[in-house]
């Protein structure tokens, strides 16, 4: 089968470099990407701050948030850069900091607002916590990024049994299996984080443990995001290259949070802080 035939890859900083697509003379604030960002909500309004922060420490032209307007204030506070104003976009992020189906009236509108945008604007597509229930229904190419409790509900939800012990167990297994079942590109956060897409799969290096703090994940969605809107206009030919662009997300996340460690406690703040450093790093290494 497949799932025991996947010929797994140990992403390095030379493959994560090769990924990040580097402003050119000729670029301006359209050319280097624009995500449109549905994130947070009135029970986690931190997920909106950090993942548009993020994207933005990331790289990419612009960052435009669809905002609940008590969020809006808080987005611009931190980052003045953020565009309010609806327009197009070139890809989505969708759903960090969103509660679950079932949730308060606000994380409902949220959730009726992403998907209306998402198939308005059919661009590339990263689906984080609250969004996930949207993997498979979406025509662009489309990345999800679950810890194993999520995936296990996911794939629950869609007739596939499972339990989040039985992913953390295996998850290559899970990540390849989930690929296949939803067809989307899996990025399964954990202790060891994999990335499945189709006819690819990609092993992390494994990531501080002081990274298991609350508000990491919005941190590593808008690393993603910024990722993919750089390189949009080549994901409907490269069905590779969303698996390439979420391990370089991941190994960004995973390199940022070292700097921000250095073997200590860190915060989700303290590692978005970080994000520019380890670009700067990842940037500087040498290929081959």
């Amino acid at each position: 089968m497949p799932i025991a035939n996947a010929h797994w890859i140990s992403w390095t900083a030379a493959d994560a470099k090769a990924c990040i697509r580097l402003p050119q003379p000729t670029d301006h604030k359209y050319t280097r990407g624009v995500l449109g960002v549905v994130t947070g909500s009135r029970q986690y309004p931190g997920a909106a701050v950090l993942s548009t922060a993020a994207a933005l420490a990331t790289g990419l032209g612009m960052v435009r948030f669809y905002p609940a307007a008590e969020l809006a204030a808080l987005v611009l506070q931190r980052s003045p850069e953020v565009v309010i104003a609806q327009g197009k976009v070139d890809a989505w992020l969708l759903g960090s900091g969103v509660a679950s189906p079932g949730g308060l009236s606000i994380s409902n509108c949220l959730r009726h607002r992403q998907m209306k945008l998402a198939r308005q604007q059919a661009a590339p597509t990263v689906l984080d916590a609250g969004a996930l229930h949207l993997a498979d229904t979406l025509r662009a190419p489309t990345l999800i990024t679950p810890h194993a409790g999520e995936l296990a509900a996911l794939l629950t939800s869609r007739g596939l049994q499972t339990s989040a012990q039985a992913i953390a167990a295996e998850p290559h297994l899970w990540a390849v299996r989930a690929q296949q079942a939803l067809g989307v590109t899996v990025l399964l956060k954990g202790p060891l984080t994999v990335v499945a897409g189709p006819g690819i799969a990609i092993t992390l290096p494994p990531a501080t443990p002081w990274l298991a703090t609350a508000g990491t994940g919005d941190v590593l969605a808008g690393i993603v995001g910024a990722l993919v809107a750089g390189r949009h206009a080549e994901l409907h030919n490269d069905a590779a290259l969303l698996a390439r662009l979420a391990a370089t997300g991941a190994y960004v996340h995973a390199s940022a949070a070292s700097i921000a460690s250095h073997g200590a406690p860190l915060t989700a703040s303290t590692l978005m802080a970080s994000v520019g450093e380890a670009m700067r790093k990842i940037l500087g290494s040498h290929q081959g």
